[in-house]
């Protein structure tokens, strides 16, 4: 007669779970990030963009964790622009949301509204996350336009020239 720990086992086996589905965890995991050169090519598309709608922008392209991999500063983008730029990747990225639906989220009277006084976090327009197969892989962040719609805009247009290459 079998043990019920071993029945067990065999069913779990059967049913195709591994052993760490068992209490035993593995010590490492891996996770996809974006080159560098595939973080440039999402920054140059999204000035791109903002040139060509004739908004001078700094643009900035965040790995998995919000650090910054990219920065682009328009030669008349606001001297704001590249701090904010990388804030808005950071956020997005720390979040795991574009800063634009964080918006209504975090006004003030809703339990989330104190994310607005953290260090860094940037509530506009602009930040967006960058996701392959459905993990995420970092996060973009436009400054300068006149509006966070254009920001955004911009960044759909930096996410759009990366996008093939995310999916394979």
């Amino acid at each position: 007669m079998q043990q019920p720990t071993t029945r067990l086992l065999l069913l779990a086996l059967a049913m195709g779970l591994s052993v760490s589905a068992w209490g035993k965890e593995e010590a490492t995991f891996s996770s996809p990030s974006l080159t560098p050169d595939t973080a440039m090519k999402a920054a140059q598309a999204a000035l791109k963009a903002c040139r060509d709608a004739g908004f001078n922008t700094a643009v900035a392209v965040a790995d998995r964790g919000g650090v910054t991999q990219v920065m682009i500063r328009d030669r008349f983008a606001g001297a704001h622009s590249p701090q904010t730029a990388m804030d808005k990747a950071w956020t997005a990225a720390s979040f795991r949301s574009n800063t634009t639906d964080l918006i209504a989220q975090t006004q003030a009277g809703n339990p989330s509204y104190g994310i607005r006084a953290l260090p860094g976090v940037v509530m506009l327009g602009g930040g967006m996350i960058i996701e392959s197969h459905g993990s995420l892989v970092g996060a973009i962040g436009v400054a300068g336009a006149p509006s966070g719609a254009d920001d955004d805009r911009c960044a759909s247009a930096g996410i759009s020239a990366i996008r093939e290459s995310l999916e394979f």
